[in-house]
């Protein structure tokens, strides 16, 4: 599907509430099934990631039922129906659950589609295997061949700080015996570690060490937040649209995913949190942002982990900023659904941005007015296609985007909130 965009002149104005965070929506279907009895979820995501969890889960033996809320009954057992299980075009999934049935007592298969099988796998299948895990790959790729072993922990000290290489350790860590150690070199995201605490998990964290033990976990009731990394777009658009004034509700604040409201606030971006407050666990607050008149700034280090996906949105924002901004230390953008580094670049040239990558990121040069008048392609990747609509609002011309139904694999709501916004 192809979905062209124009310029906005009126601004974008009044209030949305924005959808469910899918990174924790994975997680609280997924660690509901390793629970034995029923638990709750509220406000659980549509995006297509976090619905092929779901159905995984039911295939791992798991009763789920939509009513008001999504119920998830389980033994605290998994029972597979059949052992191979398709993940889809989502890293998390593959990623969380290989992790955890590296410890199981049966044998199974992960697959995914074309995009997820020339992911890297090689981050998770090195950890796990010291654990004692048998990982068969296809060149470090999926399909990911797992049979169940006996684990046992490991104090182990990951090259990268990656949420999903993290998770998948704890939770194999959940099955193995003695103490399971995962060190980081800077703070990624903590949706896991926040979430088994909840359910009474033996896990601690100090600094950038986390430390789990073999652990039953408790069904729990869980109040999903809006998605930050979702809510990135509209902040990005409401600071570039002149006479905006916008208020995102109910947006997931958890500081290790924050980096994008810390880098808009050191480029002069006027942004306001209202009512934070703290629901199953994690920080939430409604956000009002407003037009502004930005700068550029460098990007680089620790922050980079917590706002890893909202990448392509901030060049699409750095394009208007006055002066240069560089992103450094980004390189693991290049093995993301796309390779966002280079996408976003040939994308946003294509609308004359002065935009160069470089090995581990991005140098933007601004402002510059962006032309349009042209196709652009979203490379099969809902992150870039969202981040293209963006671009879009602002652009001379009406731009093409091509294959711009990507963007249901994180938020089927995208357009339709956006036109709420639009006077």
């Amino acid at each position: 599907m192809d979905k062209k965009i124009s310029k906005i002149y009126s601004g974008l104005n009044g209030e949305i509430t924005i959808p469910s965070d899918k990174s924790i929506s994975h997680r609280a279907i997924i660690f509901s099934c390793l629970a034995e009895g029923t638990s709750v979820i509220k406000n659980f995501s549509n995006g297509k990631d976090p619905l092929t969890s779901l159905d995984i889960c039911k295939k791992l033996g798991a009763n789920i039922e939509f009513r008001d809320n999504l119920y998830i009954t389980s033994t605290g057992k998994l029972t597979p129906s059949e052992n191979t299980l398709y993940c889809g075009n989502s890293g998390t999934t593959m990623r969380l659950m290989t992790g955890i049935l590296a410890g199981q007592n049966f044998n199974s298969i992960l697959t995914g589609d074309e995009s997820l099988s020339a992911r890297p796998m090689k981050r998770i299948i090195t950890p796990l295997s010291l654990m004692g895990a048998k990982i068969i790959s296809n060149n470090e790729k999926a399909p990911l061949k797992i049979y169940g072993q006996n684990l046992n922990g490991i104090d182990y000290k990951s090259p990268i700080a990656s949420a999903q290489v993290k998770s998948s350790v704890l939770l194999a860590g959940l099955f193995a015996q003695n103490k399971t150690t995962f060190t980081e070199p800077h703070i990624s995201r903590n949706h896991t570690e926040l979430m088994l605490k909840y359910m009474g998990a033996d896990i601690a964290t100090s600094g950038l060490s986390t430390s789990i033990f073999k652990s039953e976990l408790i069904p729990q009731t869980f109040e999903i937040p809006g998605d930050i990394s979702s809510a990135a777009y509209y902040i990005t658009a409401a600071l570039l649209i002149p006479k905006s004034k916008i208020i995102l509700k109910n947006v997931g604040l958890n500081p290790t995913r924050t980096g994008i409201l810390d880098v808009v606030q050191k480029m002069g971006g006027n942004i306001i949190i209202l009512d934070k407050r703290n629901i199953s666990g994690e920080d939430v607050g409604d956000i009002q942002i407003s037009y502004s008149n930005l700068n550029g700034c460098t990007i680089e280090g620790e922050i980079i982990p917590r706002l890893i996906d909202e990448i392509p949105a901030i060049a699409v924002l750095a394009t208007q900023a006055e002066g240069t901004t560089i992103i450094k230390d980004a390189q693991d953008l290049r093995n993301k659904e796309s390779d966002r580094i280079k996408a976003i670049a040939n994308e946003l040239k294509k609308l004359q941005a002065d935009i160069q990558e470089t090995p581990d990121g991005l140098i933007i040069h601004g402002k510059k007015e962006l032309e349009g008048g042209i196709e652009v392609d979203s490379h099969n990747d809902h992150r870039i296609a969202m981040s293209l609509y963006v671009a879009g609002l602002i652009c001379k011309k009406e731009i093409n985007i091509k294959n711009f139904e990507w963007v249901n694999i994180s938020l089927p709501e995208f357009e339709n909130l956006f036109d709420s916004l639009i006077l």
